[in-house]
């Protein structure tokens, strides 16, 4: 595979997570204290339009690896689905002119458009990493090289959003422009990446029958596996992302050092991000994600021992935990594509897209738990936006955020001990499969 092939994939994760990290940790926010919706109504559109989201992925994945163009079978879900996409985003963070009930309609409406469309280009965006290329350490690459892209994205918003959004009078015209500005960016990048990539791995079968696409997800031991460490890092990183802004809101009670967090902790990902294909390499993509989900668990215990106050350990610990979910962040899209080759040989069909599509409908099902979890913990602990926190709603938003990832990388960590399709053993399968 050549750089201008791997870049110009790479590139579109970019612009895909202009649209996800906005969503993942600011859409909350702007319901709660841009729109003015309860944290319990939020929850409840969290809860209904990612749960809706989550459930159409296998279906996209079902229609991506039965579609026969002049351009491949999943690249014109790029060429096609990149406006609409930027359209949907724009009215997702647009405050109308109406009463409550109609913000909460508005708001349901539009976020569940939205996961709609955004499936429709994500689920073949991701599931050209098994089409690019068959080779064990070069999908690692590519997914390094993606995920750096994701996260330079992931970045831009993290770190810009407030200090663009606050150079308007109203937050909700500001973050109507910015996103604005993101949808522009991110068409373009769509496009690049569908310009510069060719389907070079292609299905033998023309005819893939509902029951094979099944099979290929149901016995395929690896890809279960998978999907539980996918979920847990997704489940993990939802919750920090979304919490860290009323953290440091209302616990720290200095919002403006919510742009200095993310850019000190995504920093550190971007650049340890380039040391998980050495480590994958040493110790298997499954170890290298365990030694994350370590460092992970002690960096939040760290963080949840920290004062207030003690603003120079909060950013340390933040860093550090920043840096253990980056393996998994990378590996999880490195190990799905060698589920494709098990279940191939196993069941003689390449059902990428079914597989790629099953392990998004579990990552945006962790998504939704996270989300919503939030905000339901919010609203249950007594959270009021724009107002002075309760103790248990400011424990509440400290524990979210620090203790709840212990938990989860725990589960991480025995999945991890569990994987087995190494190496050694995707080479075979790629040599019988010939």
């Amino acid at each position: 595979m050549n750089l201008r092939t791997a870049a110009g994939y790479a590139v579109g994760d970019f612009g895909i997570n202009l649209y996800f990290i906005s969503v993942l940790t600011y859409l909350l926010y702007f319901y709660t204290d841009v729109m003015g919706i309860s944290a319990a109504a939020a929850g409840g559109v969290f809860a209904v339009a990612r749960f809706v989201d989550a459930v159409t992925d296998p279906l996209m994945g079902f229609i991506a690896e039965r579609t026969r163009t002049r351009w491949g079978r999943m690249r014109p879900y790029l060429l096609f689905g990149a406006i609409p996409l930027a359209l949907i985003s724009i009215l997702t963070f647009t405050v109308p002119d109406t009463d409550m009930a109609g913000k909460v309609t508005w708001a349901y409406t539009t976020y569940i458009l939205f996961g709609l469309i955004y499936t429709v280009v994500t689920i073949p965006y991701a599931t050209l990493t098994a089409s690019l290329t068959q080779d064990y350490q070069a999908r690692t690459k590519l997914s390094t090289y993606r995920i750096g892209c994701a996260f330079a994205g992931g970045f831009l918003v993290s770190v810009g959003t407030f200090p663009l959004v606050n150079l308007f009078a109203d937050e909700a015209v500001g973050f109507q422009v910015l996103m604005l500005g993101f949808a522009v960016v991110a068409t373009a990048l769509l496009w690049v990446t569908f310009a510069t990539t060719r389907e070079v791995v292609t299905p033998k079968v023309e005819k893939i029958s509902i029951k094979d696409s099944l099979l290929a997800i149901g016995r395929n031991p690896p890809l279960l596996v998978v999907i539980g460490i996918f979920s847990c890092g997704m489940l993990s990183f939802t919750v920090r992302q979304t919490t860290t802004a009323y953290f440091f809101i209302y616990n720290v009670g200095d919002p403006s050092l919510i742009s200095w967090f993310f850019t000190l902790t995504l920093g550190c990902m971007l650049v340890g991000i380039w040391a998980v294909p050495s480590l994958a390499e040493r110790f298997g993509k499954a170890g290298a994600t365990r030694l994350g989900a370590y460092l992970t668990i002690v960096a939040c215990i760290g963080f949840y021992m920290t004062p207030y106050d003690a603003i120079t350990a909060i950013f340390f610990w933040g860093c550090l935990v920043a840096l253990g979910g980056t393996p998994v962040a990378v590996l999880g899209w490195a190990m799905i594509p060698d589920t494709v080759e098990y279940a191939q040989l196993k069941h003689g069909v390449r059902a990428d897209g079914a597989i790629y599509s099953t392990a998004s409908f579990f990552q945006k099902l962790a998504k939704t738990l996270g989300g919503a979890g939030v905000a339901f913990a919010l609203g249950f602990a007594g959270y009021v936006a724009n107002a002075e926190q309760t103790p248990a709603a400011l424990e509440t938003i400290h524990i979210l955020l620090t203790l709840v990832p212990v938990a989860i990388m725990l589960v991480l960590i025995v999945l991890t001990r569990i994987y087995s399709l190494n190496r050694e053993q995707h080479a075979q399968i790629v040599s019988q499969l010939g």
